[in-house]
């Protein structure tokens, strides 16, 4: 704590020498001090004068001369004038630049923690890995898989969570850059194909371009009548005014959808029947997200089990974590994941009862 009130104190000095210095030079200048440029009017005001007594210049010439050396006298002198207020201000900025460092501290004292040790990244990032995934934020999502990235990157499930993470977090190019990559890895998987899609539309506040229409047609290709890729496939056909097939896409799969989101689904239809256009982009975006269903918080999920299943990889004495992935695996049906972490969870904790039992009850479907 002492070095850093020294170093503290060594940066104000450092940053307030120069303001100081240079007040304290402008200080020497004094309000009396009279203006060399002045002295030299009036000493040429002086000679004409001593020319004209002389007779060496006439009295119009003489006359001519006198208003001319005044005019530049007077424009001297008010030249001159703000000397004094030059100084106050210099003098207040040497005041301020004194008052500053110290109220900075008072302050600090007051208002911050100097007390409080400074948390490193790495220290962050393993607390995050520690917790319960459900409560963290989707930037410390983020930056956990980005932790995981060199060990991971030919892992397309890997680059799909990562996109997901990000579009959660609100970075919709970063989203696209890391769905791209899970298709490279993986070409034949649909949901990669709509997902990166999505993330070009959330990339261009909701317009479908033509990447993002590629993608949406090759995911239809992949799984042909995908409610979500065809979606948005109409979407971009009405846009470009071809209404008919666009509605057309739109009926077809309008059986498939969740049925929650359908009446969502049916007023956009009516909409277009009605006017020819789209309807506005909030409405647009709500149906959007309609369509979906619980796709996208569905993967957000799986993003924290798959987390949570890499922090206990790490840090494998961890019975109630072991718990919790266990029962996500069954909640999410993925049946030859919860029997391998199973086993190997009830291999590691064998000699503890207690905790055989709360896995073997987390591996248990909830009853209906």
């Amino acid at each position: 704590m002492i070095t850093f009130w020294i170093a503290a104190a060594l940066l104000s000095v450092l940053v307030a020498l120069p303001i100081l210095a240079g007040a304290a030079r402008g200080a020497k200048v004094g309000p009396t001090d009279e203006d060399p440029t002045l002295a030299l009017h009036r000493r040429q005001l002086a000679e004409i004068d001593d020319l004209a007594a002389r007779g060496l210049l006439s009295e119009d010439d003489g006359r001519i001369a006198r208003a001319e050396a005044g005019r530049r006298l007077l424009a001297a002198a008010d030249a001159a004038a703000p000397v004094e207020n030059s100084v106050k201000v210099r003098r207040l900025a040497l005041a301020v630049g004194v008052a500053a460092p110290l109220l900075a501290v008072i302050a600090y004292i007051f208002v911050g923690s100097p007390s409080v040790p400074d948390q490193p990244f790495n220290a962050r990032l393993k607390s995050w890995f520690a917790a319960d995934p459900a409560t963290l934020q989707p930037d410390q999502i983020v930056a956990m898989l980005e932790s995981r990235k060199a060990e991971q990157k030919n892992d397309p499930q890997f680059w799909r969570f990562l996109g997901l993470a990000r579009a959660r977090a609100g970075d919709a190019a970063g989203a696209a850059e890391a769905l791209r990559s899970a298709v490279r890895l993986e070409p034949q998987r649909a949901d990669l194909w709509l997902q990166l899609g999505q993330a070009l539309v959330m990339e261009s506040n909701d317009a479908i371009g033509n990447d993002a229409l590629s993608a949406f047609r090759e995911a239809d290709r992949l799984d042909p009548g995908l409610p979500a890729a065809n979606y948005f496939i109409g979407r971009r056909l009405i846009t470009d005014g071809q209404t008919a097939d666009g509605l057309a896409r739109w009926r077809a799969i309008l059986p498939n959808m969740p049925e929650a989101a359908r009446p969502a689904l049916e007023q956009e239809i009516a909409t277009v029947q009605a006017t020819g256009r789209l309807p506005g982009a909030v409405d647009a975006a709500a149906a959007q997200a309609q369509a979906q269903g619980a796709q996208v918080g569905g993967a957000q999920i799986a993003a924290m089990v798959e987390s949570l299943a890499a922090r206990l990889k790490q840090s494998p004495d961890d019975p109630e974590g072991w718990v919790r992935l266990v029962r996500a695996y069954t909640v999410m049906g993925e049946t030859a994941k919860r029997d391998a972490a199973l086993a190997e969870a009830r291999a590691r904790f064998k000699d503890r009862p207690e905790v055989l039992q709360g896995l073997d009850s987390a591996a248990q479907p909830a009853q209906r």
